[in-house]
């Protein structure tokens, strides 16, 4: 054979997985996605807004706008917390089955079915619906509190069953889910609300007592009442996935069904009881929205943040701690987008725009930590033919 020289031609960009990344370098490629899309944000706003191309030095009021949508007033802050507490309580409600690999995205239905149940039982037992039977509002409460988890794990049971006894595909079953409850809400404001109007209104009863009364406002005695119970739920979770027999089971249903029924554990058991878990949790979640903050129900009472939840737990990698600063910053971004609406007199989509961007770039950041871009090199190869 003769040898013969020859050029190999490798591909411009070639990709090789990292190894692990540690966390604070894998922190340190998040900010700085973050970093750059708020950058970009700016560049976008400035192309857009009429009042920053007249003026570019409002850019800097442009960013400031995002700390003051959180920070600037007392109202605000506690605003944030509250927002915060919600959303995490519903990704906390997704963490479970999320690990375990069965892909929930009913978390919006089964919260807003908690929200029903809660607000029926003060319907009807709160004396909206007949004077004459009026409950204490000490055993309303508890009612209510054990009608939004039984109707929110009742809503994770029904596409459980249908997965561990015919392996439906849980993702479109639970998203489906999601329409049921809609409608299941407007039919019940349509049968409670005689007028038409589909507006129930704030009902007197069945009201969250106050924890702290020492605030200006009464309402941040509530707020705090609701964070408080959501950080407790988050060390539960947290304790529950990682050092319990349960989590345990989860992880392993989750890495391979093979291994779980290898050493024995009974998979479907294991999806109807985490589903169960799952759904009280965004039942519980229904419930401070119910009995906490709206004291009624519309279609729109969850406000997408079932869908919201699914990033937020996504981005926190099912870390029930990291949680917390990933629905931070979401209600960060929301708050300051709506700031930004205010300030500069901004209608339609942009605000959501520009939230996107910023996910865009921390979603994105998840490649670079993962993966490295090699670049070719220009070499002469000796090759034998």
């Amino acid at each position: 054979m003769a040898k013969m020289h020859a050029h190999v031609k490798e591909p411009l960009i070639h990709l090789t997985r990292r190894e692990a990344p540690g966390f604070f370098a894998s922190m340190l490629i998040r900010v700085a996605a973050f970093a750059l899309g708020m950058l970009v944000c700016g560049l976008v706003a400035f192309l857009l807004v009429g009042k920053l191309q007249k003026d570019p030095g409002r850019i800097w009021e442009f960013y400031d706008c995002f700390l003051k949508g959180s920070f600037s007033t007392e109202a605000k802050l506690w605003k944030f917390g509250k927002n915060i507490a919600v959303l995490l309580c519903i990704a906390l409600a997704l963490t479970p089955a999320f690990r375990m690999r069965f892909w929930n995205t009913g978390a919006e239905g089964q919260t807003l079915v908690g929200v029903l149940a809660a607000i029926a039982v003060n319907f009807y037992l709160g004396g909206k619906f007949d004077p004459a039977v009026r409950w204490p509002d000490w055993a309303l409460l508890i009612v209510m509190l054990f009608a939004s988890l039984a109707a929110g794990a009742i809503w994770g049971l029904i596409p459980a069953l249908f997965k561990a006894k015919w392996d439906t595909n849980e993702t479109l079953f639970t998203l489906m889910m999601n329409y049921v409850a809609t409608f299941l809400v407007s039919y019940c404001l349509i049968k409670w609300v005689p007028s038409g109007s589909s507006s129930l209104g704030k009902l007197s009863s069945g009201k969250l007592p106050t924890v702290f009364t020492g605030f200006k406002r009464p309402a941040y005695s509530d707020y705090l009442l609701i964070i408080l119970v959501v950080l407790a739920i988050t060390a539960l979770i947290y304790i529950y996935l990682n050092y319990s027999k349960h989590g345990y089971e989860i992880s392993v249903v989750g890495e391979s069904l093979r291994t779980a029924r290898y050493v024995g554990i009974n998979v479907k058991k294991v999806i109807i009881r985490t589903m169960l878990v799952s759904g009280m949790l965004c039942g519980l979640a229904g419930y401070l929205i119910g009995a906490g903050l709206d004291r009624s129900v519309t279609t729109d009472s969850v406000g997408g943040q079932g869908f919201t939840a699914i990033m937020v737990a996504w981005l926190a990698k099912f870390d029930p701690l990291m949680m917390i600063l990933t629905s931070g910053v979401i209600i960060f971004l929301n708050q300051g987008a709506d700031q930004i609406s205010t300030t500069f007199e901004i209608s339609g989509a942009l605000p959501n725009v520009i939230i996107g961007i910023v996910l865009f770039f921390i979603i994105g950041s998840e490649f670079f930590i993962n993966y490295r871009l090699n670049f070719r090199k220009r070499e002469v190869k000796e090759a034998l033919r």
